[in-house]
């Protein structure tokens, strides 16, 4: 019971009292997606499951003030992982939990809780989706001190091989570290920056995938740790090289088997532009939009990495849309929620794809340039967009909301 698998609290009791483990940690999110946990001993697993473990969420972004700041973690038993690099003696394993009030109502800033219920949505609509991400991060040396500095771990390039790849080693260990978790990569390779590389995952559903995206994040920083490195998963940490993507592929199928693909593209090309604070959360975001391969137009195209959604060349079975905007900086549960809410959206309203875009947006002549709708330029901008969205605050808690843009 190493991988994420779907158990029961009883399976989870079992498993921790036969197996020795020590710790169990207790995960959740900020609303921007920053993972936080609390650990417990194996004594309070069944508190945990039955009443639930309160903790002060004061101090937490996103969760409030010092007024009514105490909630409750309730332990999802089916998200249930192994912490492999942990030492048999100290054994631990990791679920992830919904945030509720003492008196058991779901906390509105619990960002889980709002892709569960965009789920349930889709699902109420005979909608099924499915995402997968390509993570993209830098390796920097430490100093002395142990602390991070902006010297890349190699000087290598894209898709580069060792020795100029000193990375390498450092994503098998990760692969292979994720592997043990439950969590399946489909590819590794050096990226176009100097110590700057990309792993890929398979397709899941949408909780397991922001689930697994927010996981990987802290397995990275854990490993590379070990190695006297920092992993900066910022959108931009160099700013003479490429920035880092978390460029979102994302599919849906229909119970009556029709392929609604297009009219969800239409959806978020619609609602892109609201959507982009949450995608895009940081003034650093808006450095690494409208260059190397990050788009800054609202278009799309077959095959063509200079634009907003790209149509992998794919067979029928692996047929999708890949989103090439948003950054790591975003928390996967309000991107993939935010997403199936605006797929829905074109969905319902019968929108048309636009025509493509089929060029190089990076060497097209400003004439081209301005007959096209351009994504926010700074974050003030995707700001104001999204406060005047009704789309927006249709779709999220207005604390969450508040959150960004007062942040």
């Amino acid at each position: 019971m190493v991988g994420i698998m779907k158990y029961s609290a009883e399976e989870i009791k079992q498993y921790v009292e036969q197996e020795n483990i020590r710790f169990i940690r207790l995960a959740f999110c900020d609303v921007f997606g920053v993972q936080k946990n609390l650990a417990i001993l194996p004594g309070e697993l069944e508190r945990a499951f039955s009443f639930g473990i309160p903790f002060d969420a004061s101090a937490i972004p996103g969760f409030g003030g010092e007024i009514k700041s105490d909630l409750i973690l309730h332990p999802d038993p089916s998200t249930i992982f192994g912490l492999p690099w942990h030492p048999e003696n100290g054994r631990m394993i990791s679920m992830f939990c919904s945030v509720v009030r003492p008196d058991g109502t779901p906390f509105e800033g619990d960002s889980r809780r709002i892709l569960r219920e965009a789920v349930s949505e889709a699902e109420k609509a005979g909608l099924q989706f499915a995402f997968g991400s390509e993570m993209e991060f830098y390796l920097f040396k430490t100093d002395e001190n142990g602390d991070p500095t902006k010297l890349p771990f190699d000087n290598a390039r894209y898709m580069d091989v060792a020795p100029l790849d000193k990375g390498e080693n450092i994503r098998r260990e990760i692969c292979l570290t994720l592997s043990q978790m439950g969590i399946q990569p489909e590819c590794a390779h050096h990226e176009e920056g100097p110590g700057q590389n990309e792993i890929d995952f398979r397709y899941s559903d949408p909780l397991s995938a922001a689930d697994n995206a927010v996981t990987f994040k802290y397995v990275v920083g854990s490993i590379v740790a070990r190695a006297g490195l920092v992993a900066d998963f910022s959108p931009k940490p160099l700013p003479d090289y490429a920035g880092n993507g978390m460029h979102i592929n994302m599919s849906v199928k229909a119970g009556d088997g029709r392929d609604y693909l297009d009219q969800s593209i239409a959806g978020i090309m619609d609602q892109i532009k609201p959507m982009t604070l949450f995608l895009n959360p940081l003034e650093n975001s808006y450095m690494r939009l409208g260059s190397s391969k990050a788009p800054g137009y609202v278009s799309w195209s077959s095959e063509n990495r200079s634009q907003l959604i790209r149509i992998p060349a794919a067979s029928e079975e692996h047929y999708r849309a890949e989103l090439r905007s948003p950054d790591p900086s975003a928390n996967p549960y309000i991107a993939y929620a935010l997403l199936i809410k605006a797929a829905i959206h074109g969905i319902k309203n019968r929108l048309e794809l636009p025509g493509s875009t089929d060029m190089n947006l990076y060497t097209a002549d400003s004439r081209t340039l301005e007959r096209l709708d351009r994504l926010p330029l700074c974050l003030e901008d995707a700001k104001k967009i999204a406060r005047d969205s009704s789309f927006i605050r249709e779709n999220l808690p207005e604390s969450v909301i508040k959150a960004y843009c007062d942040r």
